[in-house]
């Protein structure tokens, strides 16, 4: 497979021009297959942080948000989401709030995307793609379980680290992403890091390539 490895969108919080960015790549390199790294989706309204009094309501952030994806989908109908931190967010809380399973619904009725296949992560021509809340950065994850490793949720991150033993390498890729840093949602990040607005490509599992965007 030629995977193009999408980072962390944040909607209705993307940059424009990273739809049309991600399209251009996936056909430069001949993908075949898609892997968003997860965060697709804010939930800024509901964010267990501090929220901004005069953005969206819930209904509205989602209703913008559904739209938005709805133009990804269309681009790439057929694709692996790793769940990320801010997409589990409403279901987060609702365990919390001891709500059964039953009640919720999944995430591809919920965003309108019947054949996007949601996962913790998924392994791909013997590469692992995570979206790294959980599993860590890249570079530390793919040394502490030995294999090659693709993540995204550090927004500052954007790199390829290889790693030799003595019959087999791996590497570990962090893929940056592509949210709007001027967005009310990201104002967390003001006085910080610049984030790194890019994609990632492996080819044939063992060749990966980040791509950045230009800005």
């Amino acid at each position: 497979m030629n995977v193009l490895v999408i980072g962390d969108l944040h909607e209705p919080f993307t940059l424009d021009g990273y739809l049309d960015f991600c399209k251009k790549t996936y056909r430069k390199y001949n993908c075949n297959k898609v892997v968003f790294i997860g965060d697709v989706i804010d939930n800024h309204f509901s964010s267990f942080h501090e929220t901004d009094s005069n953005g969206m309501g819930g209904g509205d952030e989602l209703d913008l948000t559904i739209s938005k994806i709805a133009r990804w989908y269309k681009a790439f109908p057929d694709a692996h989401v790793t769940l990320g931190n801010h997409d589990r967010i409403i279901v987060r809380k609702a365990q919390t709030g001891q709500v059964p399973q039953k009640w919720i619904k999944d995430f591809k009725e919920v965003l309108k995307t019947p054949k996007w296949k949601f996962v913790t992560d998924v392994v791909i021509d013997g590469v692992r793609y995570v979206h790294g809340d959980k599993s860590g950065k890249p570079n530390m994850s793919a040394k502490r379980d030995m294999i090659s490793t693709v993540s995204g949720h550090y927004h500052t991150d954007f790199y390829i680290n290889w790693y030799f033993g003595k019959e087999r390498a791996i590497f570990a890729m962090a893929v940056g992403c592509g949210i709007d840093s001027k967005s009310y949602a990201m104002a967390y990040m003001a006085g910080g890091r610049k984030e790194a607005i890019g994609c990632g490509v492996v080819l044939k599992g063992d060749i990966p390539i980040t791509i950045k965007m230009k800005l």
